[in-house]
């Protein structure tokens, strides 16, 4: 799907592909009509680091 050049730069919901005027728009989308999946990845969020990551000193 091609986008008109106008649209660029708006944001855009990943998810169902829609867009918005602005960034407050987008996360009212997605805290209201994708609020299942925002909390099941919240609740599964691990914070260490990925195999084979390098650590710089």
């Amino acid at each position: 799907m091609v986008l008109p050049l106008v649209d660029e730069d708006k944001p855009k919901c990943f998810l169902c592909h829609e867009g918005f005027e602005n960034i407050e728009d987008l996360q009212n989308h997605q805290k209201t009509i994708h609020k299942e999946f925002f909390d099941f990845h919240e609740k599964n969020v691990r914070r260490e680091p990925a195999p084979g990551d390098v650590t710089v000193f």
